[in-house]
């Protein structure tokens, strides 16, 4: 097996709405992230970004990321690259904000063509293997992107060209893979859960006790999540309460009922309330907001939704952290590492698009970073 590549990223964004099928929600987009590989933030990461160098490390190549990225690959002039790139859909924020990733890459390139296309909504399967299939069999191209709505099937069609194969968001079984480029998902919820319990430090709680209110059981992308969730809060003097996790389907209304449970069992409040996905955590903290045991509870949503960014900014949730997901890194660095696998080099099994803390502190600047990014700023 090839090693584990980091991409640490400074930008995120994807829609609330679009947080079931795009960020883990359900079986069909579950794929996530080798564990072991952890996202890079922080001073040396910001200083690559200015230099446009990559960092090397014990655990791979690390690549500083942020509003100026830099390619990697080596993209010869005299030759038309034609790359295929299908999206789960176009629909919502998070693809619109990969495809500004896409289309950052392309415009530095005249020589590439690279537009990303994807079904009317992320339950159109049939839609997307349609578009996979035509791509395949047309021949007229280099390469293929995708983030598959149907994994294996995806992966079926794609095992009938000796093209390379770049997965982006969501991963696939494929022996001929080139590369993934995602979310590490149990490192980066083990990161937010060391940050939620600083915060609960700060806020006075003395015995820091984590529940979760957890998306689809058994879902691939929950489980990796909530196995960094338990990690993070215990290796910094938390526990995470196994026993009282409360699955709500990763929707918002079921978070709801799971929030009323949990404060009628907890009559005197807990410390850290987790959740697989911004929904539900934004639920969780309006079904909470009044209760005064539950005043100073962090609650700790993943995804970084401007939705959600930008009621953290204008306090209308408090003590709120999301993990945001960098997907204008993913697709740049997708097209990048899909032009280096058609030169003929050797990629790693995983290049880790990184993920930021959110919080009051920085909310307002991220959320003002993807409306640059969707309205063509960038």
């Amino acid at each position: 097996m090839k090693k584990g590549k980091q991409i640490a990223a400074a930008v995120f964004a994807t829609m609330m709405a679009a947080s079931l099928a795009a960020c883990g929600g359900s079986a069909s987009s579950s794929s996530s992230g080798t564990s072991g590989s952890t996202s890079v933030s922080g001073t040396s990461a910001e200083s690559a970004a200015v230099s446009g160098n990559s960092v090397s490390s014990a655990s791979g190549t690390t690549v500083a990321t942020g509003t100026d990225l830099q390619p990697t690959a080596k993209v010869d002039p005299n030759k038309n690259y034609n790359i295929s790139v299908i999206f789960k859909t176009l629909s919502s924020e998070h693809w619109q904000v990969m495809k500004a990733g896409v289309d950052a890459y392309t415009k530095l390139y005249p020589n590439i063509k690279a537009e990303p296309v994807g079904p009317s909504a992320e339950t159109m399967y049939d839609e997307q293997l349609n578009s996979i299939t035509t791509a395949v069999d047309s021949d007229s191209y280099d390469a293929y992107v995708i983030a598959p709505l149907q994994s294996d099937s995806a992966a079926k069609l794609y095992s009938t060209t000796s093209k390379p194969v770049v997965a982006v968001d969501t991963n696939m079984k494929m022996d001929s893979l080139s590369t993934f480029v995602g979310t590490g998902n149990e490192e980066a919820a083990k990161e937010g859960a060391s940050k939620a319990v600083d915060m609960a430090k700060d806020l006075g709680w003395k015995e820091i006790n984590c529940i979760e209110i957890a998306g689809v059981q058994g879902d691939e992308t929950n489980t990796a999540r909530m196995n960094g969730y338990k990690a993070g809060v215990e290796e910094n003097g938390g526990k995470f309460l196994d026993d009282e996790i409360q699955y709500a389907n990763a929707v918002a209304d079921q978070a709801v009922t799971a929030m009323e449970a949990i404060m009628s069992k907890h009559p005197d409040g807990v410390a850290i309330i987790c959740a697989n996905n911004d929904d539900m955590a934004l639920a969780a903290a309006k079904t909470a907001a009044g209760n005064e045991a539950f005043k100073n509870t962090v609650f700790l949503g993943f995804d970084g939704s401007s939705a959600v960014c930008k009621s953290i900014a204008t306090g209308e949730v408090s003590n709120f952290i999301t993990i945001a997901q960098n997907p204008y890194e993913m697709g740049f660095y997708a097209i990048d590492n899909a032009i280096k696998a058609i030169n003929g080099e050797k990629l790693d099994d995983f290049v880790n698009s990184g993920v930021t803390i959110i919080t009051k502190d920085n909310a307002q600047q991220r959320y003002d970073t993807v409306q640059s990014y969707l309205n063509g700023d960038k």
